[in-house]
């Protein structure tokens, strides 16, 4: 009986190692493919001109009702007035795209000041940025 187990298991394992070896690639680029289906890069520009540039980031928040990302964001100025250097600005951003909606509404926040968009979809999204106390300025996000 022993013999008969032995030989049923060297005869199996190999069979298996084959396996796990064939199906291991296919499990890791299906991990891969939905961490990355989860997050966004966002990039814009700011600005009457265009003169800051803004990328960012962002992951979905799993528990929101509606596709909610957020993460860090960087803004940088490259109007043709930049002298010494180009001034950066860093803060985070949190995006919402209602299901109900085409439109997307964002929340940011830089050098503690916080703004919000409503952006309209054409082949980008276009709206302005609000903020307290401050004209209203355009701001133009591309979602990839």
């Amino acid at each position: 009986m022993r013999a008969l187990i032995s030989m049923r298991t060297r005869n199996i394992a190999p069979k298996m190692r084959f396996a796990m070896w064939l199906t291991a690639p296919l499990a890791l680029g299906a991990l891969a493919t939905s961490a990355h289906a989860d997050s966004l890069q966002i990039v814009g520009y700011s600005g009457h001109l265009g003169e800051w540039e803004l990328t960012a980031t962002v992951t979905e928040e799993a528990s929101s009702p509606d596709r909610r990302y957020s993460g860090a964001l960087l803004m940088k100025h490259v109007g043709l007035c930049t002298q010494d250097g180009s001034e950066e600005k860093s803060g985070n951003i949190t995006i919402r795209m209602p299901r109900s909606s085409p439109q997307l509404e964002a929340t940011l926040r830089v050098d503690g000041v916080e703004c919000s968009y409503r952006g309209i979809p054409k082949d980008f999204y276009s709206g302005t940025m609000n903020c307290a106390g401050r004209e209203a300025v355009p701001l133009k996000l591309w979602v990839q």
